[in-house]
């Protein structure tokens, strides 16, 4: 018997029927229709961050509206004060963004892609637990009291006296004072000593230490008297001795001085409101007719502090047309780096600093020998 061999071949290679064609654009449609509506669905999606960006700029030697009406922002009564010139801006930010009304991840994208823009993490400008509500009248009240600061600050510059006294603001629950001290209580002395500035208080209490009995004399509801309280540590890992309250400082000035801004919160400007009342109660113009801007808070005693923001602010001062800026000297390492074309700024830790600065400029002096960031 015969068979055939047997014979093995590779088969010739198929090109796709027509029909696949079809299906095959189906399935990557299909897949492109998921990534896109994937993507749009992530980018609507809430983010845990806000944006701030540059904010009005306001001439504390200018003018504002309130109720329709052009009014001073600077408005001073009952003592001499004097026509000036010039510009001493105050920068503000605004902050797109919070926990009621969240940016989705689009806002937070286009915000990387703009330079006038910062992306900050929503708990850094809105705490946790704290309402946008809460957030705005915390705002207010540490506008208001930036005011009060400047014009003490102000004062004390100009060498002008005034009364201060240390109040209880708040009492924290279940710290020391708790149950001794009371919202309003004035604190008069602090074992022996006089105090009339919240920086005495802490002073006193961090020479006590941790675990002394430190006796306080108060004035409540008119009556004067004296309570001990122990000091205990801020926290397991914060040996700072405290009481548990926290203390404001109330003045009574010689004369009345208003600022009329009424929409803008926050402490920062507190440096150029004491600029702006400090020229404005000085013969001549500081400013020497120059264009200058800065931020900064103020204490009672002229110390500049940090502020959030300086970026944009420094970016709304340049688009402002201002040629000068002051900026807190603890704020350089944002400075360094971020300064916008023509604007050139000065690093100061004190109102003494910035009015120095800020006379140089106007008298046309040299301004080589004052400190700059970085």
């Amino acid at each position: 018997m015969t068979t055939d061999p047997v014979t093995s071949s590779t088969p010739e290679p198929r090109e796709p029927s027509e029909e696949a064609y079809p299906r095959r654009q189906l399935v990557g449609q299909a897949l492109l229709i998921v990534a896109i509506l994937g993507a749009a669905l992530i980018g609507i999606s809430p983010a845990p961050f806000v944006v701030e960006r540059p904010g009005p700029v306001y001439d504390t030697l200018g003018e504002t509206n309130v109720d329709g009406e052009k009014v001073p922002v600077i408005e001073v009564e009952g003592v001499e004060s004097y026509p000036t010139d010039g510009r001493l801006d105050l920068l503000t930010v605004y902050i797109d963004g919070s926990r009621e009304r969240p940016l989705d991840w689009f806002d937070v994208i286009g915000a990387w892609l703009a330079p006038r823009r910062a992306i900050l993490p929503l708990d850094a400008v809105f705490p946790p637990g704290r309402t946008e509500q809460e957030s705005d009248e915390k705002s207010a009240r540490d506008m208001s009291d930036s005011q009060l600061a400047a014009l003490a600050a102000a004062l004390t510059e100009l060498d002008i006296p005034f009364e201060t006294s240390v109040v209880v603001d708040q009492v924290s629950e279940g710290d020391p004072a708790d149950g001794v001290l009371e919202a309003e209580d004035q604190l008069l002395a602090i074992d022996g000593r006089s105090i009339s500035t919240d920086a005495e208080l802490r002073a006193a209490i961090a020479d006590a230490g941790v675990g002394a009995a430190v006796e306080l004399g108060i004035r409540r509801g008119g009556v004067e008297s004296t309570v001990t309280i122990t000091t205990a540590p801020r926290s397991e890992t914060d040996d700072t001795p405290i009481i548990g309250v926290v203390p404001r400082v109330d003045y009574v000035f010689p004369f009345d001085v208003t600022i009329n801004l009424p929409s803008v919160g926050g402490p920062s400007a507190g440096m150029m409101f004491a600029l702006g009342i400090y020229d404005t109660l000085t013969p001549g113009a500081l400013t020497g007719g120059e264009h200058i801007a800065g931020t900064g808070t103020v204490d009672g005693e002229g110390a500049i502090g940090a502020i959030g923001g300086i970026r944009q602010k420094m970016i709304g001062a340049a688009e402002a047309g201002a040629d000068w800026f002051l900026a807190p000297a603890s704020n350089c390492t944002e400075v360094v780096g971020n300064v916008p074309h023509g604007l050139e700024v000065f690093a100061v830790a004190t109102l003494s600093d910035a009015v120095e600065v800020v006379a140089a400029i106007g008298a046309g002096e040299p301004t080589d020998g004052f400190a700059r960031c970085g």
